[in-house]
């Protein structure tokens, strides 16, 4: 399993309720989480399947921005 971070604009509780169908539909529950402690807001993904595209996407998708971190 590969882990894959994403800087985003995720901020709140609210917000990461309103991620979280999307992401545990695609990668599943549990593997993934935000740190609101971080200024960059990361999105760190467990992830076995699912590409960086579309990690992107469906972050993008909920209405929040995803960029990955190099």
């Amino acid at each position: 399993m590969e882990t894959v971070q994403f800087k985003t604009n995720i901020k709140c509780s609210g917000c990461i309720a309103t991620v979280t169908p999307v992401l545990n539909e695609l990668v599943g529950q549990d593997n993934w989480e935000v740190d609101l402690q971080s200024p960059d807001k990361v999105l760190t993904v467990s992830r076995e399947q699912a590409g960086k595209q579309e990690i992107k996407q469906a972050v993008e998708k909920a209405g929040y921005k995803a960029e990955p971190v190099a």
